[in-house]
């Protein structure tokens, strides 16, 4: 594919194992591992012109058209292969979200068709009736999905394990959700009222318990690693929780976290030992850092 990527290139995505480049002119070059969406060539004809823009999983891409249309190739049972849905994505599709394996289209009249990994978020049968209308953001984990609808309510899918099963806090996600945040294996709703509520793998942050008292209102923002949480108030102190080694342990700087914090930075990708770190910015210019290893600044003090 060396000849085709000498000029116009304007945008490259990349799976797992493969790449996808996009072209000024809408066309779609494709290399790397087959089975991870590197060979593209049984769509090639519908990847010439008109794509607009691309979406994966780690084994899979999805190209939507300037028509709404949807085109995809890769790991059949990870996203590559959308037989099942085929029909609903001719067209009025306006963006794509995805999990490690799973894709989830939203339409022009706020539907979602969803393909892919089936114990994970690929299937969307059991939610398909509150799935129908009226979603205006999807949220993901590495295996489920959660769907904000114009009516602020919460809707989940996918591996229970990974945040799809919302069972436990169904009451809490019925209305006034602003917005929702998620790791590798949890989510975490932010509250109009400044409460948050949170659901999925509790070693990655689903379990906020320990800390529910200081979640009951005044946060403003929450960010996060892939196992951990941490939410910012409007009085500038810092709550967080999830995996201790992502940086849900805070305990160590506790104190220097307790006012004039205006704004997070977090370490997301990669390993363990560089994706799990916080640091804290405050009014004064000053840095806070905490997470394992890589929030640890005692070389630099900051």
């Amino acid at each position: 594919v060396k000849g085709s990527l000498q000029s116009d290139v304007t945008h490259v995505y990349t799976a797992q194992r493969a790449f996808a480049a996009l072209k000024s002119d809408g066309s779609v070059i494709t290399w790397g591992d087959p089975n991870y969406g590197g060979d593209s060539a049984a769509v090639k004809g519908s990847l010439q012109s008109d794509v607009t823009n691309i979406y994966l999983t780690n084994w899979a891409f999805a190209a939507v058209k300037s028509d709404g249309s949807v085109i995809t190739w890769g790991g059949p049972s990870y996203g590559g292969d959308s037989a099942t849905v085929e029909g609903s994505l001719q067209n009025a599709v306006m963006r794509i979200y995805s999990t490690a394996g799973d894709f989830a289209a939203v339409k022009s009249d706020g539907s979602v068709i969803t393909w892919g990994y089936l114990n994970g978020g690929g299937d969307s049968a059991m939610e398909k009736g509150s799935l129908q209308r009226d979603v205006t953001n999807i949220y993901s984990t590495n295996a489920a999905f959660a769907a904000l609808k114009n009516d602020c309510s919460v809707i989940t899918w996918g591996d229970p394990n990974n945040g799809g099963d919302s069972a436990a806090v169904k009451g809490s996600l019925q209305s006034d959700v602003a917005n929702i945040f998620s790791t590798q294996g949890a989510f975490a709703a932010l509250k109009s009222d400044g409460s948050v509520i949170t659901w999925g793998d509790p070693y990655y942050g689903g379990d906020s318990a320990a800390v529910k008292d200081s979640l009951q209102s005044d946060v403003t923002c929450i960010y996060l690693t892939k196992g951990a949480f941490a939410a910012l108030k409007s009085d500038g102190s810092v709550i967080t929780w999830g995996d201790p080694n992502y940086g849900g342990d805070s305990a160590a700087v506790k104190g220097s976290l307790q006012s004039d914090v205006t704004h997070i930075y977090s370490t997301r990708w990669g390993t363990m030992f560089t994706s799990g770190a916080f640091a804290a910015v405050k009014g004064d210019g000053s840095v806070i850092t905490w997470g394992n290893p890589a929030g640890d600044s005692s070389a630099v003090s900051l």
